[in-house]
């Protein structure tokens, strides 16, 4: 399978950092940024690739040459007149003959690529787009996808969002069928998200795959010396899911949200004042962030699935207005009791997902390659605790309470906190003595 890097950008608002160089060619930590998405892609078994540069590339092809001494074949396609993001892919036409990446060469990373291929396969899309949640959605692109991941929108960062959304933007690396090179019928200048991928949203044939692992735009000074940062401390590549992950799973009412009685329109739901700030330590941190809740509110009939995932959509706004942000939530709409009024029958289920079983976990577990012997439930309820045990996690028990009452009989958390911050504190500060 074929890679292409789109290696034409100029890096200007890194002249300060590099002067003249190419942004492909900027060095972080001793290798240009380029050289760190090959040996990304080699990892995966990719060896073949198709650089696209500027007509003053030259600085490329001279490092790289033709990929040997970095175990790879490399091709180059030069354009004379910039083509945009997409028109340089009109001369890969007759190179490539089945899927192939498509990377921006701006983006430091470590991604399991071919996990991200098999994804593509699974749905039998044509475009797959890399989606991720990030610190800053509400100027950010957004991807609006349906339950089985296909995107039926593009939400630009330029609409008035005078509404609660997802925290699902573009990252900018895309897996493509032999379709969208067709689909690019003339060497024009292109914009790839603003037609081809608009073309194939409208068409029905894309996708988004929703992953954890890093790929982060480092264009700007302060976002290159964080990436460096990241990559010194070992997070860029702990992140890749070729790697067993470590997750600290968050219950939500009453954990990430105020508790008062079941949440069931979306004006009730309200953060707690430290959720976004505690998150946010966890995304810089090498833990995921997953929610894992109870909402037998569907399966009673009190609210809607479409009410729901408005009110998580509002959780995801608020925690994204401050910095922070999910790397996925799960939850369950059964209940096993039946025979109520209004209740929805086909939720009146003894399910695999509802706390303390281990179904949501299972999920996770599978979707990000977590290891859960070496993962966190942060929960206020027994159940809670006794899910992290079913799972394997360890566990802390969140009491918010003046005077903490011993809410626990048989099971016993590891520890007991009076805040989520203090909580990921704790597991953070364990984390480090560990490594000590």
């Amino acid at each position: 399978m074929y890679a292409v890097i789109q290696a034409g950008g100029a890096g200007t608002r890194l002249k300060t950092i590099t002067g003249d160089l190419p942004k492909v060619m900027v060095e972080i930590c001793g290798k240009p940024i380029l050289e760190w998405q090959l040996e990304s892609l080699k990892k995966s078994g990719i060896h073949d690739f198709l650089v696209i540069i500027s007509k003053n590339g030259k600085a490329i092809s001279d490092y790289f040459g033709d990929g040997k001494k970095f175990g790879v074949s490399i091709s180059y396609i030069k354009e004379e007149s910039p083509l945009g993001t997409a028109g340089g892919l009109y001369f890969a036409r007759d190179i490539i003959k089945d899927d192939f990446i498509l990377c921006f060469g701006d983006l430091m990373l470590d991604v399991d690529w071919m996990r991200f291929h098999r994804f593509h396969k699974e749905k039998g899309s044509a475009l797959t787009a890399f989606a991720h949640p990030n610190s800053h959605p509400f100027d950010s692109d957004l991807l609006v996808s349906d339950e089985d991941e296909k995107i039926i929108k593009i939400d630009s960062k330029n609409n008035v969002r005078d509404y609660y959304y997802e925290n699902l933007t573009n990252a900018g690396l895309y897996v493509c069928s032999k379709e969208v090179l067709d689909y690019v019928a003339e060497p024009t200048k292109i914009d790839f998200e603003k037609v081809v991928l608009k073309h194939f949203v409208e068409d029905g044939k894309a996708y988004a795959y929703r992953s954890s692992e890093y790929v982060k735009d480092c264009g700007t000074p302060d976002r290159f010396y964080s990436v460096e940062n990241d990559l010194k401390n070992g997070i860029i590549h702990g992140k890749s899911l070729a790697n067993p992950q470590k997750c600290i799973f968050l219950d939500r009412d009453g954990t990430i949200n105020k508790y008062n009685g079941l949440v069931t329109k979306t004006d009730e739901l309200k953060l707690e004042e430290d959720a976004a700030s505690a998150i946010q330590k966890i995304n810089s941190s090498k833990y995921l962030a997953i929610c894992v809740t109870n909402q037998p509110v569907i399966a009673r009939g009190d609210t809607t699935l479409e009410e729901l995932k408005n009110i998580h959509n509002k959780m995801e706004t608020l925690l994204g207005k401050g910095g922070a942000y999910l790397d996925a939530l799960y939850f369950c709409p059964h209940h096993p009791d039946k025979g109520f009024e209004g209740e929805v029958p086909e939720f009146k289920i003894d399910c695999d997902c509802r706390k303390p079983k281990i179904g949501l976990l299972k999920k996770a577990e599978a979707r990000f390659n977590i290891d859960l012997k070496k993962s966190w439930l942060i929960g206020d309820t027994d159940r809670d605790i006794q899910t992290g045990i079913n799972g394997g996690c360890r566990t802390i028990f969140l009491d918010t309470t003046p005077n903490p009452p011993i809410r626990f009989k048989d099971a016993k958390p590891d520890f007991v906190c009076h805040s989520l911050t203090e909580a990921v504190n704790l597991i953070l500060t364990l984390e480090r003595d560990d490594h000590d």
